[in-house]
């Protein structure tokens, strides 16, 4: 027996040993890159519905204040002083409509 297989415990040889080894940083390298892949994942979806959100703030704000115009106009021509009708021109199939809004 040589130096080496004397060293060894029955049944396991350094190969064994090697491939044990070589099989154990392939799965870890496997689970890492997958744990990194699904990190940068949830973090792109992450910011992608943060601009989400922020859009549809945006867009609600300036929906708010057009509204908020909408009624500030809405109350001039209600409230007005000039007391005279509202005439509205519309059009119904060829027949030209005059309408008297109070």
């Amino acid at each position: 027996m040589t130096t080496l297989e004397n060293h060894q415990i029955k049944g396991i040889t350094v190969k064994n040993i090697i491939v044990t080894l070589i099989s154990t940083v392939s799965i870890v390298v496997s689970v890492m890159t997958a744990y990194y892949g699904l990190k940068s994942d949830i973090q792109k979806i992450s910011a992608d519905r943060i601009s989400e959100t922020r859009l549809a703030n945006l867009r609600l704000t300036l929906l708010e204040n057009e509204v908020a115009l909408l009624q500030k106009e809405v109350n001039a021509i209600k409230f007005s002083e000039n007391s005279k009708p509202l005439t509205v021109n519309t059009t119904k199939g060829n027949q030209h409509l005059l309408t008297t809004v109070k």
